[in-house]
């Protein structure tokens, strides 16, 4: 058996500290009615998120057509040019 299998391995994990995030496509707001203020909780009423344990980023998949404000913990580039685009607002938790 090699050395490097029979040493026990130890060391620094960042486990307890990751973060986790719930993800939404910016394609799957769609749902909503035009001029709704969608918060996390609401996402969690819609299914879109199992639960408020961890912190909700919006991506920029797909297209958005209805004027949105929408409040998350975090937002990539390309989600919030499209949320604007499509004339709704971003409101960072």
């Amino acid at each position: 058996m090699p050395l490097f299998r029979r040493i026990p391995k130890r060391g620094f994990t960042n486990a307890r500290f990751k973060k986790q995030w719930s993800i939404v496509n910016v394609s799957d707001l769609n749902q909503f009615r035009a001029k709704t203020k969608v918060t996390p909780e609401l996402l969690v009423e819609k299914g879109l998120v199992k639960s408020l344990n961890y912190e909700v980023k919006i991506l920029g998949d797909g297209e958005l057509t209805k004027e949105l404000t929408i409040s998350a913990h975090k937002f990539t580039q390309s989600a919030r040019e499209k949320i604007e685009a499509a004339g709704g607002k971003v409101e960072v938790i």
